[in-house]
């Protein structure tokens, strides 16, 4: 039996169609901006697998800070440039990322892989600038299981006394 749709119903799917719309029309600049973000993440991991620390404190923004797997690795940017430039790098491989924006600020989480240490998670915040897309912070840590979490934070309790 065909049903008639009123004309209430009509013009709120309508506005629905309107609203959903404009939304794609936004996520089209959004991508474009995590698109480039992303960009930088990737670069990021690329010069430090080479050791390429000039091209990559250039992604940071001046006052961005890095936080370690450590809990004394809270670096602002010259303090992180000292502890990395006499190595030869390190290697992280993505395997997934979530973005998220909000104006000129985007967020986000990826699982990246290493050869030396296997699954670790990095999170931070990326700000735009005049220059593009720049880290303001990046936070490097291990994510772990909640089957070993006991045995691992007594170990590093064991390691603080």
């Amino acid at each position: 039996m065909l049903k008639l749709i009123s004309p209430k119903v009509w013009g709120y799917s309508l506005l629905l169609l309107i609203s959903y719309s404009s939304s794609l029309l936004a996520e089209e600049t959004l991508n474009e901006d995590t698109q480039q973000a992303a960009m930088v993440l990737d670069a990021l991991n690329q010069y430090s697998s080479t050791a390429d620390w000039d091209n990559y404190f250039a992604l940071y923004e001046d006052k961005g800070i890095f936080i370690g797997t450590d809990v004394n690795e809270h670096w602002d940017k010259a303090e992180f440039e000292q502890y990395a430039r006499p190595t030869k790098g390190w290697r992280y491989d993505l395997m997934s990322r979530k973005m998220t924006q909000h104006g000129d600020v985007i967020w986000f989480d990826e699982i990246l892989s290493s050869p030396s240490y296997g699954v670790s998670r990095g999170t931070g915040t990326l700000i735009k600038t005049d220059q593009g897309w720049k880290i303001a912070q990046y936070h490097l840590s291990f994510p772990i299981p909640n089957a070993i979490a006991k045995s691992i934070t007594m170990q590093i309790k064991a390691a603080e006394k």
